[in-house]
Order: structure tokens, then C-alpha cells, then sequence
């Protein structure tokens, strides 16, 4: 039986601009990128863990805490509004042509999310295992009435549907794309699609406590303390 490449690949800018230097800031005694490559390699699903970056000194890091960084991501897929995709098509291109390595799924993993847990992963890969399933990413629970501004300043539904009622039972649930960071794909799909969501994608639920996304520096505050007190959490959830 043929055995599964499966590659996990944790891009890495070094130019943060909410948080300066946030893939290599301590938190909790580690440089944040350590987290996410440790992740990785508790899962024990992955036979290759690489770093995408175009920054020297994460690259350092990253290899210190047991990641592959083969290349260097060119600077002008690394300013804030390149694309991952477009960056993983490069690295998954370098591979082929280097090394003759062509992986059978592509999971992602973000460095902004330090309170995703190896069983987030664990539960992506479970179910990847169905063969229909061609792509998936972790979510969260939201409440469906979701609104963005215009250019005056104007609220607009974003999902187009109202409701007289702003109780959430009585709108279709709502999800967003959460702060656990997990997506998996197959690669033949990632090919296809030339990106990690698209029409096929499949969603895993994640609890909303450990959605954080660190964007700004309130956010490293909130998963400071989440991370602090998140085996009370888990405690008092268990008995609420």
C-alpha cells in the first residue's frame, strides 16, 4: 500500500505590521513559530514540516525547532498583500524541481494561532480520511447577523438575509473561518483550485474560546491569558 506524503507547511512573513515581529515574539517562554512547528510534529502525520518564510533570522528559528526551510520565499510574494497561495505554488514547485518531492495532501498551519491544540490537527486529518472530502478548514460558531461598512460609514448585511428577530435561533447558523488555522487539502485539488478554500471545502468545528487570531496587540493580550488559564477553561466547560 502506497504510503501518504503529507506535508505541512507553516508560512512565516517577517514583516508584521499589527504585531512587529510576531512570528518570532515570545510567547509563553517560545519564539510563536516554535508552537506551531511543535504541533506539527506531535501530530505525528507528517513526514516533511516546512517553513515558508523570506525572513533569514525565522528561518534560524525555525530550523532550531526542527523545521525544514529549503528555500527562501521571494520578497515579492512575502509584502502584506501577497498571496499564501501564490507562495505555496512557489514552495510545492521548488520541491518538485529540486528534490522530485510531490505530496499527496497539503495541510496549513498558521503561526497566529497559539491556542489550537495537536486534537484540532488530529480531527482535520480524521476527516481527510473520507475520499470525497478534497478539502477542509477549521470554524467557528458566530451569530449569523453579520454586517461590514461602506464608504460612508453605512451598516450593510453581509449575508443578505434579515430577520425580524435578532435572536440568533432564528437565523440560519453562522460560521467564520476561525483562529485554530487548519487547512487541508489534497493536492491534485490545491492545483485545481489554486486555493486552500474553495467550493469543495469542508468545514471543522472548533470552540469559539480558542478562535484567536493574533492580529493586533489585544489579541496577543486575550491568547496570553487564554493560554494562561486554558486548562480552568477546559475544567469549567466540562462541568457547565
Amino acid at each position: 500500500m502506497k504510503k501518504i506524503k503529507n506535508l505541512a507547511i507553516i508560512p512565516a512573513r517577517g514583516g508584521s505590521k499589527g504585531i512587529p515581529g510576531k512570528n518570532i515574539k515570545i510567547f509563553h517562554g517560545k519564539p510563536l513559530i516554535a508552537r506551531t512547528i511543535e504541533q506539527a510534529k506531535g501530530t505525528r502525520l507528517f513526514d516533511r514540516i516546512i517553513v515558508d518564510t523570506e525572513n533569514k533570522k525565522i528561518a534560524v528559528i525555525a530550523k532550531k525547532y526542527g523545521a525544514e526551510v529549503p528555500f527562501l520565499r521571494p520578497k515579492k510574494l512575502a509584502g502584506d498583500k501577497s498571496s499564501v497561495n501564490d507562495a505555496v505554488l512557489l514552495l510545492l514547485e521548488r520541491l518538485k524541481k529540486t528534490d522530485g518531492y510531490k505530496p499527496d495532501i497539503i495541510t496549513l498551519l498558521q503561526t497566529t494561532s497559539p491556542l489550537r491544540e495537536i486534537s484540532d490537527i488530529k480531527k482535520c486529518w480524521e476527516r481527510m480520511q473520507d475520499s470525497k472530502v478534497k478539502s477542509i478548514c477549521t470554524i467557528c460558531e458566530t451569530h449569523p447577523r453579520l454586517y461590514y461598512l461602506d464608504n460612508q460609514g453605512r451598516l450593510i448585511l453581509a449575508n443578505k438575509i434579515e430577520r425580524e428577530s435578532t435572536n440568533r435561533q432564528v437565523w440560519p447558523a453562522g460560521y467564520l473561518l476561525n483562529g485554530c488555522m487548519v487547512y487541508m487539502i489534497r493536492t491534485e485539488e490545491f492545483f485545481k483550485t489554486k486555493s486552500f478554500v474553495n467550493k469543495n471545502t469542508v468545514g471543522v468545528l472548533c470552540p469559539r474560546w480558542r478562535s484567536v487570531d493574533l492580529d493586533q496587540r489585544e489579541d496577543w493580550i486575550m491568547a496570553e491569558f487564554l493560554y494562561e488559564n486554558k486548562e480552568k477553561i477546559h475544567e469549567k466547560l466540562a462541568k457547565f
